[in-house]
């Protein structure tokens, strides 16, 4: 007997790495194809300056402003990243494939629901802020939580030309707010300077075509 759609149980919240109330947690998103050194170094920045509990690596499904046709599946992607995170405060999930989520601001939303108190900062190169303008409901993520972008080589002069930096360019505070950021109310947002390294996916991916 098939059950009716009224009958079928719900389906069950995907897990999530450790959280609880208070704690301070850097979300890192992207498709990590591959993950490299460069998404660690980002990451123990964060954990330094930030003064946060943990950064969570969100392999997203797959872009929705990129050809996905060659993407490996994102458990694979998210077990390569394990091994390059190598922290134990730097948790890598595929929560997104699992809540069914295409884009960040959907993913923030939920999580923001499901974790309660938790004060969570959004993470990204400032290589990205370029094209942030592009993602969908950009601004409603400058509005949801404070964001750190961390300098990566070659756009750190650009930075005061983005679109977001203009439209976002008030709420934007120095870098030593540090510490600070994750109790801060959104929208804010820093540019961190520091160790930088020239690694990218793209870059990697062109060097060795048949990794996948």
């Amino acid at each position: 007997m098939t059950l009716g759609r009224r009958n079928r149980a719900p389906r069950p919240a995907p897990p999530l790495p450790p959280h609880a109330a208070g704690m301070r947690i850097g979300l890192l998103g992207g498709s990590f194809d591959p993950a490299h050194a460069a998404h660690r170094m980002i990451s123990l920045a964060a954990l330094r300056r930030l003064g946060l509990d943990a950064v969570w690596w969100l392999v997203t499904p797959g872009n929705p402003l990129k050809n996905t046709a060659a993407l490996p599946p994102a458990a694979r992607r998210a077990a390569a990243a394990r091994l390059v995170a190598a922290h134990p405060r730097i948790r890598v999930t595929t929560v997104e494939e699992a809540m069914g989520t295409r884009f960040t601001r959907d993913t923030l939303a939920l999580l923001k629901r499901r974790c309660p108190g938790v004060r969570f900062v959004w993470l990204m190169g400032s290589d990205n802020l370029a094209g942030f303008h592009r993602w969908k409901r950009w601004t409603d993520i400058l509005a949801m939580m404070p964001v750190a972008v961390f300098d990566r080589p070659g756009s750190t002069l650009k930075v005061p030309a983005t679109r977001a930096a203009g439209r976002f360019g008030r709420f934007r505070l120095p870098e030593d707010v540090g510490r600070g950021m994750p109790r801060l109310r959104a929208p804010a947002w820093a540019l961190f300077h520091g160790p930088r390294s020239a690694l990218s996916s793209t870059a990697i991916r062109a060097k060795n075509p048949s990794g996948h």
